[in-house]
């Protein structure tokens, strides 16, 4: 059993491994073409019309390249946010739809008829110490802002 698991994780970091290298080695030849396309249109304008325009047309090629990453960047982190905010809505609607099930609460009632209140008190104590633990340690990770 453990072999099958220890065989699956080792594949599957296998295929991220090479997925990501073959996005760096991706990602390195579009930083070349990039390079060399500033280099072209450097050396057109410098030909054209001089090296001042040259640099400023280079500098605003790199400004447009680093607004279109900052409004990417900024997109990517509201879609994150967005899926984080549906997922604890989701958790909470399910909490709420467990505890609303009619058959979950006579499931309930005759456990604590099974049991006897008397041994079913320092179970309920302890487990409401740590829902109450739980609870706590989720709103400490939400609360938090998303590491940048």
């Amino acid at each position: 059993m453990f072999q099958r698991l220890i065989d699956d994780f080792k594949e599957s970091t296998g295929n991220t491994l090479r997925l990501t290298s073959l996005a760096a080695a991706a990602a390195i030849a579009l930083l070349v073409t990039a390079a060399f396309l500033c280099a072209a249109a450097f050396v057109f304008v410098l030909e054209r019309y001089g090296p001042v325009q040259a640099c400023l047309t280079g500098a605003a090629i790199f400004f447009v390249v680093t607004l279109i990453a900052a409004g990417s960047y900024m997109a990517r982190k509201r879609q994150m946010e967005a899926r984080a905010a549906q997922a604890a809505k989701a958790a909470k609607s399910a909490a709420q739809t467990v505890l609303s099930d009619p058959m979950l609460v006579a499931t309930g009632i005759q456990v604590i008829r099974a049991i006897g209140v008397k041994r079913l008190i320092p179970i309920l104590a302890v487990g409401g110490l740590a829902l109450g633990f739980l609870a706590s340690r989720a709103n400490a990770s939400s609360g938090e802002a998303p590491a940048e």
